[in-house]
C-alpha cells in the first residue's frame, strides 16, 4: 500500500527530470480496403504505340471507363489494381506535409502500348501540386520516387519539380552518392531532371515490397525494402527560371503501361527525419 501511495510521487519526479514518454505518432490509412472513394482519378488523353496521342482529349477526372483503377480480392485481402492501360493516375483528395508515407506494391504481367517493350512502370509522386495533365496530359507538378523495374527509388521531377540532390557522374548519368557534390536537378538545366539510386533493393517481380518515403520541411528520403536509395534536399519547384518551395501537396500513384498493384498506402506525421536514414 505504501508503494502505491508513492508511485504517483515516483512518476511526478521523473517527468520534473526530462524523462516524459513520448507518444508514437499514430498511422493513417489512405486506402480503405474497399474502394477509392477517398482518392480522384485521372486518365490522359489515349495514346498509340509510339506515345502519340490519338485525340489529344483527356480522358479526365474521376472518369474511367477501362476501370484502369480497382479493387481486387486477392487472397484473403483486398488490394488496388492498376491495369496500366491508360496514363494516369490515382490522386489523394487532401494534400500532406512533414510525413512517413508507406506502401506496398508488386508487378502484374500485363503490359501496353509504348511500354510493351520496356521495364515495367509506375511511381510514387508526391508535394503534387497545380493542374491535372501538366506533364505529358497524366501527371501534376510533383516529385517522383520512381517505380520501375529495377529502377525503384530514382528521382524524377515531374513539371517543374526539381532537388538537390549529392550525386556523382557515372556514364551519361548522375547517381545518388552521400558524399557527392549537391547538384540542382530540374527540366531547365543541361543535367536535366533524373538522377539515379544509389542501390538496387528491389524484389524479384511479383513478390512485395515495401516503399518508405519521408517529407520533412524540404528534405525528402527515397526507402526501398529498408534500405535508402536516395536523400533530396531543397525540394522546389521551377516557374519561368524562378525557383519556389515544393514542400507539400497531394500523393500520386502512377498508371504507365505496366499492371502493378498496391496495399497497404497508410501515413503519419512526423517532427523530424530519423537519424539513420540521414548517414
Amino acid at each position: 500500500m505504501k508503494l502505491l501511495k508513492l508511485l504517483p510521487i515516483l512518476l511526478l519526479g521523473i517527468s520534473a527530470l526530462g524523462f516524459t514518454t513520448q507518444k508514437t505518432p499514430s498511422w493513417q490509412t489512405l486506402f480503405n480496403g474497399k474502394d477509392l472513394k477517398e482518392w480522384d482519378t485521372y486518365l490522359a488523353p489515349d495514346y498509340d504505340d509510339s506515345g502519340k496521342p490519338l485525340t489529344g482529349i483527356p480522358i479526365g477526372l474521376n472518369n474511367d471507363p477501362k476501370k484502369v483503377f480497382t479493387v481486387i480480392k486477392q487472397g484473403e485481402e483486398n488490394i488496388i489494381r492498376i491495369s496500366g492501360e491508360s496514363w494516369g493516375a490515382i490522386s489523394t483528395k487532401k494534400e500532406y506535409e512533414n510525413y512517413h508515407l508507406q506502401l506496398q506494391f508488386k508487378w502484374g504481367n500485363l503490359k501496353w502500348g509504348q511500354k510493351k517493350n520496356s521495364n515495367k512502370d509506375s511511381g510514387l509522386l508526391y508535394h503534387s501540386v497545380g493542374k491535372y495533365g501538366a506533364d505529358y496530359g497524366s501527371w501534376m507538378r510533383s516529385q517522383e520516387f520512381q517505380i520501375d523495374e529495377g529502377n525503384c527509388g530514382d528521382y524524377w521531377g515531374v513539371a517543374g519539380g526539381a532537388a538537390d540532390i549529392p550525386a556523382i557522374k557515372e556514364g551519361k548519368n548522375y547517381t545518388y552518392r552521400p558524399e557527392g557534390k549537391l547538384i540542382s536537378f530540374r527540366e531547365d538545366s543541361q543535367i536535366g531532371r533524373f538522377c539515379k539510386k544509389m542501390s538496387d533493393a528491389e524484389r524479384p517481380s511479383g513478390e512485395w515490397n515495401t516503399v518508405d518515403l519521408y517529407c520533412y520541411g524540404d528534405t525528402s528520403v527515397h526507402v526501398m525494402n529498408g534500405k535508402v536509395m536516395m536523400v533530396l534536399y531543397c525540394n522546389k519547384q521551377i516557374d519561368d527560371g524562378n525557383e519556389s518551395p515544393l514542400r507539400k501537396g497531394k500523393i500520386q500513384i502512377q498508371s504507365e503501361g505496366a499492371e502493378v498493384y498496391y496495399k497497404g498506402i497508410k501515413i503519419q506525421q512526423i517532427t523530424s527525419l530519423p537519424a539513420t536514414l540521414l548517414k
